[in-house]
């Protein structure tokens, strides 16, 4: 994995957890609708493998995935890219919003590094 500065670790993990906080309560709140929760339950899940990934790369926190849920956590990344991408380009300059997106997306790009070394 490519080096990565601290100041990007850190707000790539942050950015992660607060992703992964953001679909949990979304899956509480649509399973107390009675929603289907199947997408919100696979992204979460995999932001949650991905944040994991990152944390074993950088802390040696541990990983304790196999290769399918690897791979899947992976491409479940990679199916968000581009939206992040689009909410990206219709973020005003400057914004809070842009920046958050901005950051999301390089801890998404990571994760997604991350997962794929161990693939390999």
């Amino acid at each position: 994995m490519k080096i990565v500065n601290q100041e990007t670790r850190d707000f790539s993990i942050k950015s992660l957890e607060s992703t992964f906080n953001k679909l949990s309560n979304a899956y509480k709140s649509m399973t107390e609708k009675g929603s289907n929760t199947n997408q919100v339950k696979k992204r979460k899940n995999a932001v949650q493998i991905g944040l994991e990934s990152l944390k074993d790369s950088w802390n040696g926190e541990g990983f304790p995935h196999d290769e399918e849920t690897t791979l899947t956590a992976k491409e479940v990344l990679q199916s968000l890219i581009p939206s992040i991408e689009k909410q990206i380009v219709k973020a005003n300059e400057g914004s809070s919003q842009k920046t958050l997106n901005e950051r999301r997306l390089i801890a998404f790009k990571l994760a997604i590094e991350s997962l794929e070394n161990r693939l390999k």
